[in-house]
Order: C-alpha cells, then sequence, then structure tokens
C-alpha cells in the first residue's frame, strides 16, 4: 500500500503546525487554517477545538448536580436497587449511607448480575472504592485520570468537603467529542413518541407539540412553542442538564440526554388517562 499520500499529509500539517503559535487564539486559528487547506475535515477540527475547550473548563460546568443524582442507599433490597436500575437505565450509582454528602461507595449494575437467587443480598457487599475530585479541577486534567485510574465516575466535592455532585467519563468525553448515543437513545428512523421497557414514554425533543398533545391528551400547543423540547426551554429560560426534571402542568419530563447546547431525549409521565395510542 503506498503511503506516500499520507506521508506528505502529515508533513505539511507538522509544518503548519510548527510555527509556534504563542496562545490559544493562534493555535485555534491555525487549527482552522488546516481545515481551510483540506489538511483536517470538520469532524477533527471540532474535536481538536473541544480539546482545547477542555483544558480551560472546570468539573463544576458538566457534573450532574446533587440534587439530581441518582443513589442508591446502603440499605436499600435487592428489589428496591433493581427497580431503580430500572427507571433510570444507569450503569453506575453512588452508594450513600443516609444523605448524599456521605458517599461510601460506587455501585455497578452490572455486578449485580452475580447475584445468586435466594441467596442474602446487603448492598455494602457490591460496594467498590468511589474517587473523590474537586469541583474546580480542569476537565483534561481528569480525563487523563479516568484513563489511568480506569474509573468512570468520580463524586464532585465543594470546597466544604460536602457532596457537590458526580461526573461521568461521558460527561467529559461530550465536552471533547460532542454528544454521544447508548443503546438507550431512538434510532433515527424510529417515532418520535415511544414507550421504553419500563413502560414510560421516550419522546425525542424534536417532535412536534401538536403531535405530543395527540398522544397526551395535554394542550401544550398554546405556549407558542413548535417543539417540545422548545416548550422545556421556553419554561426553564436555560438549557437544563441531563437527568433535571421539569413539571409543566401535570405532566412531568425528565431530561434523559441533553448536553450544553440543546435537549435530545426525554422521559415522560403523567396522568395515565391522558396517555392515548403511541
Amino acid at each position: 500500500m503506498d503511503n506516500s499520500g499520507k506521508s506528505g499529509l502529515f508533513e505539511r500539517l507538522t509544518s503548519l503546525l510548527t510555527r509556534e503559535p504563542e496562545d490559544r487564539e493562534q493555535l485555534l486559528q491555525l487549527l482552522h487554517s488546516a481545515h481551510q487547506r483540506k489538511l483536517l475535515d470538520a469532524d477533527a477540527l471540532s474535536i481538536a477545538e473541544g480539546a482545547i475547550a477542555a483544558s480551560e473548563s472546570r468539573v463544576r460546568e458538566v457534573m450532574v448536580p446533587r440534587p439530581l443524582m441518582e443513589v442508591v442507599d446502603v440499605n436499600d433490597s435487592l428489589a428496591t436497587v433493581i427497580a431503580h436500575v430500572n427507571r433510570t437505565a444507569h450503569s453506575r450509582f453512588p452508594v450513600i449511607q443516609g444523605s448524599p454528602d456521605e458517599v461510601i461507595g460506587i455501585l455497578l449494575t452490572k455486578d449485580l448480575l452475580r447475584v445468586r437467587h435466594g441467596e442474602p443480598f446487603a448492598v455494602r457487599d457490591w460496594v467498590r472504592p468511589a474517587i473523590f475530585i474537586p469541583e474546580y479541577k480542569r476537565l483534561d486534567v481528569l480525563l487523563r485520570e479516568f484513563r489511568v485510574s480506569r474509573n468512570h465516575m468520580a463524586i464532585v466535592i465543594d470546597e466544604y468537603a460536602g457532596v457537590a455532585g458526580l461526573v461521568t467519563i461521558e460527561d467529559v468525553l461530550e465536552q471533547i467529542v460532542g454528544d454521544i448515543g447508548d443503546e438507550y437513545d431512538f434510532d433515527e428512523a424510529d417515532d418520535n413518541i415511544r414507550r421504553d421497557h419500563t413502560g414510560a414514554f421516550r419522546v425525542k425533543a424534536q417532535t412536534a407539540v401538536t403531535d405530543f398533545d395527540a398522544v397526551f391528551g395535554t394542550a401544550f400547543a398554546d405556549e407558542k412553542c413548535y417543539t417540545v423540547g422548545g416548550l422545556i426551554l421556553h419554561r426553564l429560560g436555560r438549557v437544563p442538564r441531563s437527568h433535571e426534571t421539569v413539571v409543566v402542568g401535570d405532566t412531568f419530563f425528565e431530561v434523559v440526554r441533553a448536553d450544553s447546547r440543546r435537549i435530545y431525549t426525554l422521559l415522560v409521565s403523567g396522568p395515565a388517562d391522558d396517555v392515548r395510542s403511541a
């Protein structure tokens, strides 16, 4: 295979970047120049910009705040834990002892697959060590620590050593590469509204309000918002965080996926009599 083309591309990019930019602004200008010269495609440019931004961003900007943390109590029964896992569809949970300020470790849901039917169960027996980080830690530093330790979740503490929230490796990566889908996301070809495995409704934020009204029997079309995501943004006046809950009338919206710019997916529940065939 002839690698001369790739070698030439690498040499040109190296030559471009060896101008020794004096600050981040000059580095960004060089990257954009490389994109214009077809040395970088749009995705590579976006990732490079995200990596630079991560070195200036702090954990507190991307963390899930304490009030929105989904946790498991060390005294919960197996049935309670499984019900919680099914409702949230998360793969990791901080384990607390009575209070969110008392995080004693992390529970991985995959470990529950090793619990034998009929045997005594105690959450404490399945707890893995948690790592604690300050809320002002830089994202690029945290990503490096995640890679070295092979942890995927950290508990964020404030200056008084209280729990401020949690952050996952996905939260950090999404700041660099953009939104990351998972197995619970919609396929582009799927309907905008559908029931998931728990019986709840998953709704794309791009769903027209009129379509939402037709399924749930609501009257949100009067809100002057075209999409369900727009309805949530209008009510809050900002972009919500993932896992944040918003109540509009008698309808509860849980933000399943969102980044710093937009909402992607919502989990919707409300009066059962209002839900029609989806």
